[in-house]
């Protein structure tokens, strides 16, 4: 297991203090971390060097028994042909029925994970972004998501100021 990538960048997020709201964008309500807990395939994100070269990620949730919410991300590695995989920590930072935490993969750092949007029926995709819209994925239950919903999310992204023209869609493909 690799923790490298993962760890630098959520290192960074969390040394500049980035608990926080991007402007004009507000977290589900009616959140249920129950039910958005198990496994999301990332279909879209925003490039970082944190994730640069991987395929099939997944992030994995799962409860904690301090109450916060247990994050493990995982990706292939085809320049390694390794899987790099970060565990990391989430806690709600207004509360649990609200898509607004704080997630930590370095230290006592913290950084904003903001799920914007979702299927709130039946827990099949969320919108999320970091503290900026700088960070943006789009995560589903299956790797092949419909196309609509897709392009729902380029919509909605570029709607609320994301560079969607530099999203990168993410190869699900075994190697």
């Amino acid at each position: 297991m690799k923790y490298g990538k993962w760890l630098v960048i959520f290192g960074l997020l969390g040394f500049s203090g980035c608990v926080r709201l991007p402007d004009g964008i507000e977290p589900v309500t009616g959140f249920d971390q129950q039910r958005y807990l198990g496994k999301w395939y990332e279909i879209a994100r925003l490039d970082h060097s944190f994730e640069r070269g991987l395929h099939q990620v997944t992030a994995e949730y799962s409860m904690r028994p301090d109450g916060g919410i247990r994050v493990i991300n995982r990706g292939w590695s085809s320049e390694t042909g390794e899987w790099e995989e970060a565990e990391g920590r989430a806690y709600s930072v207004k509360d649990p029925t609200t898509g607004f935490l704080k997630v930590s993969f370095f230290g006592p750092f913290f950084g904003s994970y903001v799920i914007f949007e979702m299927d709130q029926t039946d827990y099949q995709y969320a919108f999320v972004c970091g503290p900026n819209r700088s960070y943006l994925w789009l995560l589903a239950r299956q790797p092949d998501p419909d196309k609509a919903l897709i392009e729902r999310f380029v919509q909605r992204a570029s709607e609320l100021g994301f560079a969607t023209d530099q999203l990168i869609f993410v190869d699900h493909r075994k190697p």
